[in-house]
């Protein structure tokens, strides 16, 4: 249940996060809208939340999925390290950012660097390294029959389908805020969501055979 709860915690903190700060990452002439900069801050706070609930999914869930396959359990749990670390690299960049157009004499250049700096960071983390995660906790939830075949599956292919969105973006295919990216990333945020809801009702463990659907 709790470790249904962090995928709830890390859904809502992440679309909260980007709610808050995107005025602050669009404004084109630099300078701040009033309320902009605690909007960013709050929304870094979020984001903070949000670090902690996916590194503490991958602690989290270790324990159980080490007796399916301890090298794909430490690969899901460091892959979650590295997911939550690169947004942590986004937040200092929210916080930089918000730093400079405080400043009237900030310059341009620093200010564009450090929107670019969370962009890369946005599309890299939550959305590659998500993308990789998914598929290797879908791949062991699937093969050690953890949680319904149609769960799993929509994991292996969300997984892949986010990644291969993210590399479309990052060579100019169309931008990652679009109806294309938000598209890709639906398989993923349903599997998180179904595997949350399946976590807080049922747990983590081997499925008996009538609880398999198609059996």
């Amino acid at each position: 249940m709790a470790t249904g709860s962090l995928f709830l915690l890390t859904e809502a903190a992440a679309i909260a996060g980007a709610i808050l700060y995107r005025p602050l990452l669009g404004a084109a002439d630099g300078r701040l809208a009033q309320g902009a900069d605690t909007r960013a801050l709050l929304g870094a706070l979020c984001e903070m939340v949000l670090v902690a609930a996916v590194a503490g999914t991958g602690a989290a869930l270790f324990p159980v999925l080490r007796r399916h396959g301890e090298g794909l359990a430490l690969g899901y749990a460091f892959g979650r390290l590295l997911e939550a670390a690169v947004i942590a690299l986004g937040i200092v960049a929210v916080l930089a950012l918000v730093t400079l157009r405080r400043d009237a004499g900030a310059a341009d250049g620093a200010d564009a660097a450090l929107v670019a700096v969370h962009e890369w960071t946005f599309l890299l983390g939550p959305n590659i390294a998500l993308g990789l995660n998914t598929v290797l906790l879908a791949y062991l939830a699937y093969r050690a029959r953890l949680v319904p075949r149609f769960l799993a599956v929509l994991g292996l292919v969300g997984g892949p389908l986010i990644c291969a969105s993210a590399v479309a973006v990052m060579f100019g295919a169309y931008a990652q805020l679009s109806v294309a990216g938000a598209a890709a990333a639906l398989p993923v945020f349903a599997w998180e969501l179904g595997l949350a809801g399946w976590l807080i009702a049922r747990g983590f463990g081997p499925l008996d055979n009538d609880e398999v659907p198609g059996r």
